[in-house]
């Protein structure tokens, strides 16, 4: 995790994190989760990068 957020930001990221995962079936768990595929960690940031523009996008409406 990024050093130097303050911990709202860091706890709202890691929720941000959870839900992304949920939504393309990854199961992550809290802290370390090195035994993910590169496919599985792969869907998940791509996951809130979409999450991300669509959000982007709503407030440009």
């Amino acid at each position: 995790m990024a050093k130097g957020l303050v911990p709202q930001a860091r706890e709202a990221l890691n929720k941000f994190k959870m839900e992304a995962a949920g939504e393309v079936g990854v199961n992550l768990k809290q802290g370390y989760n090195g035994d993910l595929t590169a496919k599985q960690a792969g869907s998940v940031g791509g996951q809130m990068v979409k999450k991300m523009i669509q959000s982007y996008e709503n407030s440009m409406k």
